[in-house]
């Protein structure tokens, strides 16, 4: 019985700590199980999104902590979003030395981070605001603050600095592996990025943390 007790406590210190610190900062699921109540919560969300296998598949792992909250999983859509931009970033510092055009993606990338971070910051303000499970003290303010008040125009700029990349990136004269290897990992990290915007966009219609 005591172990029971023990083990229950852990699993409920382990989801307080992944809710409670910046979802951004996450780079590995926690090791919780998650109910089919959960998984289905995160496949219906999904399919509001115009890829909802990679939404599924990228934000799955993480449904015991998301449970039934809208806000928990558009934070973590976000949050998903930064890390893979911030990976995204890194291999085209690599790659930078050597193309102008790379070097330009590269700030345009950037850019998008920031917009994704703002984005981020603003939404868990709403929230702290609003207060996680609680219903908004009025939906149609908490619909200005999603939309007018920056959290879908923050993501809404990421995509199309993220689009102006690969515009740009698609005149380049050179080919080969570099060209393919940015080309595909900020492709990828666009459909994210539409994604993360779907389920902002669909929270603030809710109106309803």
């Amino acid at each position: 019985m005591a172990s029971q007790n023990l083990t229950a406590t852990l699993l409920l210190f382990t989801t307080f700590l992944f809710i409670s610190r910046p979802i951004s900062a996450v780079h590995s699921p926690p090791l919780l199980n998650a109910t089919t109540n959960d998984l289905t919560f995160i496949r219906t969300s999904c399919n509001a999104t115009i890829y909802p296998d990679l939404c599924f598949n990228s934000l799955a792992s993480y449904a015991s902590a998301v449970q039934s909250s809208p806000a928990r999983l558009t934070k973590l859509a976000i949050g998903v979003t930064i890390s893979k931009a911030k990976s995204t970033a890194v291999l085209l510092s690599k790659f930078s030395r050597s193309a102008t055009k790379v070097k330009d993606c590269a700030s345009y990338l950037k850019d998008a981070l920031d917009e994704m971070r703002d984005s981020l910051r603003t939404l868990r303000n709403i929230s702290r605001g609003v207060g996680i499970g609680a219903a908004p003290s009025s939906v149609e303010m908490f619909r200005f603050k999603m939309s007018d008040f920056d959290v879908q125009t923050y993501m809404s700029a990421a995509l199309t600095y993220e689009d102006t990349c690969t515009d740009e990136y698609e005149e380049m004269d050179e080919a080969g592996g570099t060209k393919t290897a940015v080309y595909d990992r900020v492709n990828n990290l666009k459909r994210l990025t539409s994604n993360a915007l779907a389920l902002v966009n669909s929270y603030a219609n809710n109106g309803a943390p």
